[in-house]
Order: structure tokens, then sequence, then C-alpha cells
């Protein structure tokens, strides 16, 4: 438990990075019998991971930043995920160096209940190895480890939506969406997701320096989420410091066909990772 806890303060030191994607779009009026469906928007946030599994499979655009030491990094990533299978994959691209090239390879992520996958993790691991991290031993459960939000995590999250405003309908990448923004309580949050994400959320409920996380959410007429985007707060061992990450994550192209299989046992590379 020692050694993946670890590797988890390892990977979580790696990957730490942020973005700030705008909300974009103008709000409009939309129709009464629209403002009524969203009445309600505690019970509608409730629902959202529902719609995805409904929806079953999407592309996913992610993005994650933060402030450190006076200089803002970013990380950004782009995938699909299946919502049945509760798996999906992120190749996600670190931050450049102030030169403007590349610090790293793409690193390729397979997110599955309670593991993060990574292959081209780094120093010290081979090239056709793949890392395995046990999200449950990780204190933030993985919500900003890897460099993004796994995107089933983002909507299950919203269970434990405790207060939300709904603040009108606005367009996002030309469909029509609905606004809403509220607080998520993580300890509820925990309670309330399903198995493989459950354990996950409840050490994030432990290990961030605020139970309560503020998001802005928009969902189309299905439901489905859109666009989601999380304001995390947590404690960096090394600085001693609280460190705010924001992360964001775009769903799209629903329906399209996702093919992931994760490694076989003899592909996880069992050794040290390079700090």
């Amino acid at each position: 438990m020692a050694q993946r806890q670890h590797r988890g303060r390892t990977v979580a030191a790696g990957l730490m990075v942020c973005v700030c994607l705008g909300t974009g779009g103008c709000s409009g009026t939309g129709s009464a019998a629209e403002d009524a469906r969203a009445a309600d928007p505690v019970e509608t946030l409730h629902r959202a991971a529902a719609a995805l599994v409904d929806a079953g499979t999407s592309k996913a655009s992610t993005s994650m930043e933060m402030a450190a030491g006076g200089t803002r990094v970013t990380i950004r990533g782009e995938g699909d995920y299946d919502y049945r299978r509760r798996i999906g994959r992120l190749r996600v691209q670190l931050p450049q160096t102030p030169a403007g090239t590349a610090e790293h390879r793409p690193i390729t992520e397979l997110l599955a209940p309670g593991a993060l996958f990574m292959k081209n993790r780094g120093a010290g691991v081979p090239a056709d190895k793949w890392v395995r991290v046990d999200t449950a031993t990780l204190s933030d459960g993985n919500l900003v480890t890897g460099g993004a939000t796994d995107p089933y995590t983002a909507a299950e999250l919203l269970l434990g939506t405790r207060t939300a405003d709904y603040l009108g309908r606005t367009r996002l990448a030309g469909v029509e969406v609905r606004h809403y923004r509220g607080t998520v309580d993580l300890a509820a949050a925990a309670k309330a997701a399903s198995k493989g994400v459950r354990e996950p959320l409840a050490a994030a409920a432990k290990g961030f320096a605020k139970g309560e996380v503020p998001f802005d959410a928009y969902l189309d007429d299905q439901g489905r989420i859109r666009k989601i985007r999380h304001r995390f707060s947590f404690v960096n061992d090394r600085e001693k410091g609280t460190v705010a990450v924001a992360s964001t994550t775009l769903l799209y192209g629903f329906g399209t066909r996702v093919d992931v299989r994760l490694p076989a046992s003899e592909d996880i590379y069992a050794g040290k990772i390079a700090e």
C-alpha cells in the first residue's frame, strides 16, 4: 500500500497542470417550457450521469490548469469514453518548456473503475510498459492526478450537488445548452456514486483542502453534459500550501465507436517510478 501511495504522489507531482476554458456563448431567454424543465436544477444535475450512460459513448476533450511557483501550466487531453463499460482513453499532452518545446511525449491514459493506466509515463518506465495506479490510494481520488478528470467521474460528482442555479440557455459549439452553476459536496457525491467511483471520491473527500467543489455545467436537451468545469482545492505536500486547480471537460460526438482494451498483467510495469 505504501508503495502504491508513493506512486500516486509521484504521478501527481509529475502531472499537476491546468487550463481555463472560457464558458463561451451568449445567454438566451429560451422558451417558457424549457425554463420550467430547468426549475429544479439539483434534480436535473443528479440525472446527468445516467444521461451519459443512456448516450453510450462520446468523444472527450479535457483541460486542466494550475498556477505553481508563479507559473501557470496547462495539460490538455483528447480521447473517447464508453459510459456503459466505464472505460475511456485519453492522449494527454504535458506543458511545453519555457523555450516552447515539448517536454515530454504525449501520455496515453486508460481510465477504468478504480484504476488509471499510463503509457509513456517517463523516466524509468520501459516504452512498451504501462503504469497502473489504484485511484482509491490517491489523496485526490485521481480527480487531478492524471492531468484530466475522468469524464464519468466528473458526471457522478454532480450526484453530490447540494445547491445549484439555472442561469439560462446559451450555445456551445453550435449546440443549444442549459447553463447551471452550483456546488458539489464531495462526501455526499462519494456516498451516491457507483462502485469504482465511490472509493476514489471518498479519498478525495478526505484529501482535498475543501469538501465543497464549485462547478459550471452545460447540459443539452437530452440532459447530457456538453461541458463541465470543476474548481478543486487541494494541499500540496511539497510546498505545504493550498493549490487551486480548474478542470474542464467537453463531451461531443455521442454514439462514436469506442474500442478500449485494458493492458494485460504482463504489460504493466512493476518497478520504481522515477521522480
